[in-house]
């Protein structure tokens, strides 16, 4: 009685191996629409970076702490990093200074994946969005009300 069906092994490397009677054609069809929605649902996390120096000013500093926050808030992650120019290296207090502000400044929306550290002139600090605040965005459409 032959019904069409191929023997296929599913796992070689068990003991036993795994076989199933199933038509090829079909099997390697479920594959392929497997994999398709997997990479429809993975989610890629993007790296923005954000620069600032030791003497970064307050509207500067306000301006680039709004960036960061919104990025956190479309779900990406920040890379924070404070460069230091030739001497300016010896107050190395003034970056995490810096780095701990803008911390607080986005608290609500990120958290901290690795405290700020140094690497040769730059300081680097990676803040990612917190899964429990992030926003998600309405499935209804807005309507303005008439009069």
């Amino acid at each position: 009685m032959d019904r069409g069906l191929d023997l296929i092994e599913i796992v070689p490397n068990a003991t036993p191996p795994v076989c199933k009677l199933m038509d090829i054609g079909k099997y390697k069809y479920e594959l392929t629409k497997k994999e398709k929605i997997q990479r429809k649902h993975q989610q890629v996390v993007v790296m923005k970076e954000i620069r600032f120096h030791p003497n970064t000013d307050v509207h500067d500093f306000e301006f680039k702490a709004r960036h960061a926050k919104a990025f956190l808030e479309a779900g990406n992650k920040v890379k924070a990093t404070v460069v230091f120019k030739g001497r300016e290296i010896t107050y190395k207090e003034h970056g995490e200074e810096l780095l701990t502000r803008l911390a607080e400044k986005v608290a609500e929306v990120a958290k901290i994946e690795q405290p700020a550290k140094l690497e040769g002139k730059h300081m680097i600090m990676i803040l990612a969005a917190d899964k429990a605040t992030k926003k998600k965005s309405s499935t209804k459409p807005k309507t303005e009300e008439t009069k």
